[in-house]
């Protein structure tokens, strides 16, 4: 059995194109930066966390996935903002300029990992504050990292993407289910 260690809705459509049958849990997991990390080192660290805590889901043979996105502004991490005072700020930071988005990503199975991590680079619109404004008031920004969700409102806000789409949705989804395919249960 294949355990999608997230609460993510996003992450559960994307893994569910994949045709593998799936259960999807929510692991909690501590989701402080490690001490001295970079932004890409912080969310392969983060994905890993994740899937350590839903072994606890897992049984013999079952195969855990688990995925972290940040955000990365000049080599600062950018996660989930803590309330719309914080959303504006990330916004306002992102406006006009580009950035790198990272995900990490963890596969256990018994004593085997496969793990990894994907970076796309965003480039955002400049924004005034009236669009930050009305972007921080439909909610989307408030459980994204940076602040936005490229496959929402959010896509408005971006001029460009170049990389993996669906790693700035929140998971190399065609790079991870090569992996999958690797294991017993995968596929």
């Amino acid at each position: 059995m294949l355990i999608l260690a997230s609460a993510s809705p996003r992450r559960r459509e994307l893994l569910a194109r994949t045709g593998l049958p799936f259960t999807a849990v929510n692991a909690e997991a501590d989701e402080t930066p490690p001490p001295g990390a970079s932004p890409r080192e912080t969310a392969l660290a983060l994905a890993r966390r994740k899937a350590e805590a839903a072994r606890r889901f897992a049984r013999p043979g079952d195969v855990v996935l688990a995925a972290d996105t940040v955000v990365d502004l000049d080599g600062r991490a950018l996660g989930k903002p803590k309330d719309e005072s914080q959303a504006r700020a990330m916004l306002a930071a992102l406006s006009g300029r580009g950035h790198l988005v990272h995900t990490g990503f963890c596969i256990l199975c018994g004593s085997r990992e496969e793990s990894g991590a994907e970076t796309t680079a965003v480039t955002f619109f400049p924004l005034t504050a009236e669009e930050i404004d009305r972007y921080v008031a439909t909610g989307e920004p408030m459980d994204k990292a940076g602040a936005y969700g490229v496959q929402g409102l959010g896509a408005l806000l971006v001029q460009r993407v170049d990389g993996d789409f669906y790693n700035v949705v929140g998971l190399p989804i065609a790079r991870v289910a090569r992996l999958l395919r690797q294991f017993p249960s995968g596929g």
